[in-house]
């Protein structure tokens, strides 16, 4: 074994204000989550359950085998925008009968479970995570369908999420819609196209048309029971293989459903892993709250890898980039964590040459984002920083095992694509409360900004505006720096979640199980030309 050993000291006051500076931002994160977990309010919360249902959050815990964990994602979608936090779904990972399933729960407590456009962007990156990691996948169904008033940004883009369906399937990724009360119009195309479908009586409602539409466009007088209950999809159209007399029948027969499917992992879990040799509590005050400030990565991979146990690759050779081999829970990964910011073109080459190795041994990727971009400057760009970057890339482009994503600090410029951001599909990206992430540092975006102006108006012989200038500067500042903050981008579903420090080795190691419920297979070849 090569332990890593750790120079981190506890009682140290940069230790103690980097903790305290943590702690303040989890706290702040913990607001923000709290919104997605009240629903649509304490009104709506209550109305639910005078009509004696379950909520979504409940429906989860009984469908998920007792005491095992569910890894939430994307709970903060919508954050920042017009609509409620959590765009009123749930998203999230989960074992159902010893499968790891992926699981969406519509929140009926918020506006009766409508759809709005993250909504849908929520639902998709669920089925991406799904397809990719061949996880069955399990909708609890309860919606009125889109949110009409923004239906101009989910019609055309949401048949994408009927297109998921039938892909999944044609995939051999089994599919599962348990419904509990409306899912109309469009929304009737979800357990339409699911392979197992399951309806509660005088609860379910599904149909293209209910009876006002009917009446406008037939005449018909109807009742929803007729239309579309779930007596007469298990009765008279076939729609329901199976009916349930509650919600909880409901989510037993699921249960029984997702046993009986037969599905198995490409690979049996790893033995029981040996915990690292330090305190993930220490985790906390690793990161200054001053980005500008470096830290050491081995201090984090020290404290997320099985035993603290690393063999560190090129360790003299581009040391702004910290690479090497580590298992994680049981499972091989190679880490790629900045260490000092900036990336050199012997960095870039480093990397360029780990991901292939990773390739060749079919070892999935860890990135741990602590960087401010490639260097620049006339020797660097003398010295091939452009190709050089350009191939780290390239590598990370094509690159076939899976990738998992944590922003620690800095991700910001071409540095946040080789390390592979969210444009690089990582199966997963996750990222903690200090992170930042934008096309630069708002300083230096300000700056820049400034001195083109500043240049613009000597070519024309007009006086510069130093007073507008700073007010502009300041502007610009505030505005990227709100703009870079891990809440606002994961609003966006620019990541999938922003995690505490001290859960990062359990989420890692819980999407490292799903990404192994798929066969892990690198590239063989297959890489773009890399300029020498």
């Amino acid at each position: 074994m090569t332990v890593l050993p750790t120079a981190l000291d506890a009682s140290a006051p940069e230790y103690t204000a980097n903790r305290e500076h943590m702690l303040g931002k989890l706290a702040e994160l913990h607001t923000e989550q709290n919104k997605a977990l009240d629903g649509g309010g304490q009104k709506y919360l209550d109305r639910h359950r005078g009509r004696g249902k379950l909520l979504a959050r409940e429906r989860i815990e009984l469908l998920l085998d007792p005491d095992t964990p569910f890894l939430e994602l994307s709970p903060l979608a919508a954050w920042g925008s017009e609509y409620a936090v959590g765009a009123s779904l749930i998203c999230g990972i989960g074992t159902v009968e010893g499968v790891e399933c992926l699981i969406t729960a519509n929140d009926p407590t918020v506006r009766g479970g409508a759809s709005n456009p993250w909504t849908l962007k929520k639902a998709l990156r669920g089925n991406e995570i799904a397809f990719a990691n061949r996880l069955p996948c399990i909708s609890l169904v309860e919606s009125g369908g889109a949110d009409l008033p923004s239906q101009k940004e989910i019609f055309i883009p949401g048949g994408a999420l009927f297109r998921d369906i039938t892909r999944l399937s044609a995939a051999g990724i089994p599919t599962v819609a348990v419904v509990f009360g409306n899912s109309t119009a469009g929304g009737a195309y979800i357990p339409g196209m699911s392979d197992h479908v399951i309806m509660v009586k005088e609860r379910s409602k599904v149909f293209l048309g209910g009876p006002p539409l009917v009446k406008m466009a037939t005449g018909e007088e109807s009742d929803d029971e007729s239309l579309g209950g779930a007596e007469m999809h298990a009765r008279t159209s076939g729609l329901a293989d199976y009916f349930a007399l509650d919600e909880p029948d409901a989510l037993r027969q699921a249960r029984r459903v997702v046993g009986r499917l037969n599905h198995r992992k490409a690979y049996a879990d790893p033995a029981v892993a040996k915990a690292p040799k330090y305190d993930p509590e220490e985790l906390l005050g690793i990161v200054p709250g001053d980005l500008k400030i470096p830290f050491d990565p081995r201090e984090v991979i020290a404290r997320i890898v099985d035993g603290s146990d690393f063999d560190e690759f090129k360790p003299l050779y581009g040391p702004s980039l910290v690479t090497g081999w580590a298992h994680l829970h049981g499972y091989p990964v190679g880490i790629l964590a900045n260490a000092q910011g900036v990336l050199f073109s012997a960095e870039s080459q480093k990397a360029a040459q780990f991901i292939q190795l990773a390739n060749q041994r079919d070892i999935p990727l860890v990135f741990l984002h602590n960087t401010t971009g490639y260097m620049v400057g006339a020797r660097y760009e003398q010295g091939g920083i452009i190709k050089h970057g350009a191939m780290m890339i390239n590598a990370v482009s094509n690159s076939k095992v899976p990738h998992l994503s944590v922003l620690l600090g800095a991700s910001y410029g071409a540095g946040h694509y080789g390390m592979c951001g969210r444009a690089y599909e990582p199966r997963f990206l996750f990222a903690w409360p200090s992170a930042k992430s934008a096309v630069m540092g708002p300083q230096q975006l300000a700056g820049v900004m400034s001195i083109v102006m500043r240049e613009s108006a000597a070519a024309r012989g007009k006086p510069f505006d130093e007073e507008q200038d700073a007010a502009l500067r300041a502007m610009v500042e505030q505005q990227i720096e709100a703009e870079s903050l891990p809440m606002f981008l994961s609003g966006r579903l620019y990541d999938d979640g922003v995690i505490d420090p001290r859960d990062t080795r359990t989420v890692l190691g819980m999407s490292l199980s799903a990404i192994h419920t798929a066969p892990v297979e690198g590239a063989r070849g297959g890489f773009g030309v890399f300029r020498m």
